[in-house]
């Protein structure tokens, strides 16, 4: 479940500074030669008491990156390994980004200011550790559908352009170049455990283990703290792995190293939002084996959750790290039926009912040419809503037997706003998203990315009644 933006005062606190140097390098962003503000999204800034800035100073601190008042004083790239497509690698770490900041919001929630194209670390290999414009826009558009869909995710913060020239083998050059400023619950991913363990550092492990059980999840460490921590990763990222499903998303690089302790999505690089339930849809045109593919999400998220509990074995026994590993199924379970039935406005009736509705939506899905977006819509608030595009595809039998199902179910969300009087849903497929930039490109008109952001976060107050 994502937090709505609720104002607080700026109150910063870089805990991470506790730990100590064996996490991160302190680095210097890129000399961008200009620094044209793009976006910026106050609602959230608000919530870290930074909606104020005018953009001088926005740019000043997201752009030129000047430190923040009594915050880091420099930022910190930070360390990590990570397995990439199932292969190990250990020389990667922050190579376009960094930690610039840190502070609590109005729920004592440490959030992270952390950026994606500030240019080059000890970890860019041979990057140059930049960020292309389109790829600033298509994170912003991932982050605000995400959001609306009740996805626990980052939020774009600020997307500045910076005048460099950009030349990237997989899209047209040159191509005009941005900083990112991501707002995230933490940016500790499973690979910073992974590099500890490769490098058997027992105590720092340890250490990271207190860290995030303290800082990121307001708990005390105890006994077996390692154990603790993993069960709240493993029911994180089970919750995450269903609502992707829920929203019809595809991230597309679910490695070790782009998941996040805390069980928040972040890092949106060839994501896809599927058209149709297909469990083989693929966001990159690189995973020809379909790893990463639609439905093969809580499978590839679970797997990277067992390469912590490998991590972690120099602090417990195997056999202790076994049990919350197998709670992942049934935990994914639960959140993928309380996700579809959220986007439809309905409460649990029964197990068995339960189990035969989600069947019934998978069957009608999967055997007609209804999109995700407009099957949610059409049947929100827990009965058929038309006329659709889709009435015909309705009247397919494994429709039919959804609709008789459906009404057995409590409603508990109302259809009042305006959005559900709409004709067509709120989708963001590939098309669109190609013709929001081919805008930008062409003319520097960001008057469709304007809109389709108010769009999105229309489509969320209407998804939250």
């Amino acid at each position: 479940m994502t937090t709505r933006p609720q104002a607080s005062p700026y109150r910063p606190d870089p805990a991470i500074l506790q730990l100590g140097t064996d996490y991160f390098d302190p680095v210097a962003a890129a000399d961008f030669p200009e620094t044209r503000l793009r976006f910026r999204n106050d609602r959230w800034a608000a919530t870290v008491g930074l909606g104020d800035l005018d953009d001088a100073a926005w740019i000043k601190h997201f752009g030129r990156f000047q430190p923040l008042p009594d915050n880091l004083p420099e930022p910190l790239a930070l360390r990590y390994h990570g397995h990439q497509f199932r292969v190990y690698n250990p020389d990667i770490g922050d190579g376009r980004g960094f930690l610039f900041a840190q502070m609590r919001d109005a729920g004592e929630r440490l959030l992270d200011l952390g950026t994606k194209g500030s240019g080059q670390t000890p970890y860019s290999r041979f990057g140059d550790g930049r960020l292309t414009l389109k790829g600033g826009v298509r994170e912003i558009l991932a982050t605000e559908m995400l959001e609306a869909l009740r996805v626990n995710t980052s939020k774009t913060f600020s997307l500045i352009e910076t005048g460099e020239q950009l030349h990237r083998g997989d899209e047209p050059s040159p191509t005009r170049s941005s900083v990112l400023v991501r707002l995230s619950h933490s940016h500790i991913r499973i690979g910073a455990f992974q590099r500890l363990a490769y490098f058997r550092e027992t105590d720092a492990i340890r250490r990271l283990v207190n860290y995030c059980l303290t800082e990121l999840y307001g708990e005390q460490p105890g006994n077996d703290p390692e154990i603790r921590l993993l069960s709240l990763v493993v029911d994180r990222t089970a919750k995450l792995a269903a609502s992707y499903m829920a929203a019809g998303f595809v991230h597309g690089v679910l490695n070790s190293d782009n998941i996040n302790i805390t069980g928040e999505s972040f890092d949106y690089g060839p994501w896809r939002f599927t058209p149709r339930w297909e469990p083989g849809f693929t966001a990159a045109y690189f995973d020809e084996n379909g790893l990463y593919a639609f439905g093969r999400q809580a499978q590839a998220i679970h797997w990277d959750v067992v390469q912590l509990a490998v991590a972690l074995r120099p602090l417990a026994e195997a056999e202790a790290l076994t049990p919350p590993l197998e709670a992942f199924p049934a935990l994914y379970e639960a959140a993928f039926r309380d996700g579809i039935f959220a986007r439809l406005g309905i409460a649990p009736l029964d197990e068995q009912s339960d189990m035969a509705l989600l069947e019934a939506m998978e069957r009608g899905l999967n055997s007609t040419d209804v999109t995700i977006d407009r099957f949610f819509f059409d049947w929100r608030g827990g009965k058929r809503r038309g006329p659709s595009p889709a009435d015909e595809a309705y009247r397919h039998d494994s429709f039919a037997a959804f609709g008789m199902m459906l009404g057995a179910f409590p409603k508990v969300a109302t259809t009042d706003h305006p959005y559900w009087s709409d004709r067509d849903p709120c989708s963001m497929h590939i098309e669109e998203v190609e013709a929001i930039w081919s805008r930008i490109a062409e003319d520097d008109d960001w008057s469709a990315l304007e809109a389709k952001v108010a769009a999105i976060r229309r489509m969320g107050e209407a998804m939250a009644s």
